[in-house]
């Protein structure tokens, strides 16, 4: 290949290329269990979390809800993946070997989101989330102040962690925040310092955002054996969760989220027409099974 500004031109349209085809043809996780958010600066704060509100007959004034505030704000970060070609390689006509690696750092892209998302879920043990508290933990404070109670979304136990989910709100457990989409950069021009210097062309990708937890509220833990009677508890403590004014939060626990050594009794726990003893299953078809290998951590 002829090192010109031509022919660089429509070799990085082609990595270009190579990099959106990329990021358009994974599948990752994040989105079934975060809430985008858009962020417009370097920080966003989330006072209002885990605020819930109802519906009253309006008879005589309005009634004001007096929202909670907390410290809780998301900070943006900003992710690179960058490599360096020599320019031999290129002059030698040995791009497309590099075309498919521009095509794997889209893909990188895609699910750089999962990579942190559930990062931050499996460190949800050790972790605060908006109310101070970790964000699966056994003494969350519920009520109105001076009248606050400790409520779990923890069921305890040292195995290996699964996860019942209410993903139906607006809101869900987690929060991916994007203050700036993955784009491609090219620096081949002959001009630039690599070019010059080192004789490498070089072409990267960065991107700009964070995660953070959303509600608590919308997430059970637990690291007990995954039987149907530890299910059936998880299950009946999540949905029992009611808000700050004591109203049922009408939590529909639809997922159960587990890492691929889960999976065989994840399936049979909400599959099984029947039990090892032979009675009913009458927990069949409660909730969605969904494995997830970020889990495996």
């Amino acid at each position: 290949m002829i090192i010109n500004h031509a022919n660089l031109s429509i070799l990085n349209q082609a990595f270009n290329g190579a990099f959106r085809l990329g990021l358009q043809s994974a599948a990752p996780m994040w989105s079934q269990l975060a809430t985008l958010v858009p962020s417009t600066t370097s920080e966003e704060k989330y006072g209002w979390l885990g605020n819930f509100t109802k519906f009253r007959e309006w008879v005589g004034e309005r009634q004001y809800q007096n929202l909670k505030a907390h410290d809780y704000s998301i900070k943006n970060k900003t992710f690179e993946n960058t490599i360096t070609v020599n320019r031999d390689e290129i002059e030698d006509d040995r791009y497309g070997i590099y075309k498919t690696v521009a095509q794997q750092q889209g893909q990188d892209a895609a699910t750089h989101p999962d990579e942190m998302v559930f990062e931050l879920l499996n460190r949800g043990f050790s972790t605060a989330c908006y109310d101070g508290q970790y964000f699966f933990d056994t003494d969350h404070p519920v009520g109105q102040p001076g009248k606050q109670s400790s409520v779990s979304n923890f069921q305890g136990g040292s195995g290996t962690g699964w996860f019942l989910l209410d993903t139906s709100r607006v809101l869900k457990p987690l929060i991916y925040q994007k203050r700036r989409d993955y784009t491609f950069v090219a620096k081949t021009s002959l001009s630039d310092e690599n070019v010059f210097s080192r004789n490498e062309f070089v072409w990267g990708a960065d991107g700009r955002g964070n995660v953070g937890f959303g509600l608590w509220q919308m997430a059970f833990a637990s690291k007990e054996d995954l039987t149907s009677a530890s299910y059936k508890d998880a299950r009946a403590q999540h949905q029992s969760f009611v808000g700050d004014n004591g109203k049922p939060l009408v939590i529909n626990s639809k997922e159960l989220w587990v890492p691929p050594s889960l999976e065989a009794q994840a399936l049979e726990v909400v599959q099984a027409e029947r039990l090892a003893n032979g009675a009913t299953n009458v927990m069949r078809n409660t909730a969605k099974v969904v494995v997830c290998p970020w889990l495996a951590q």
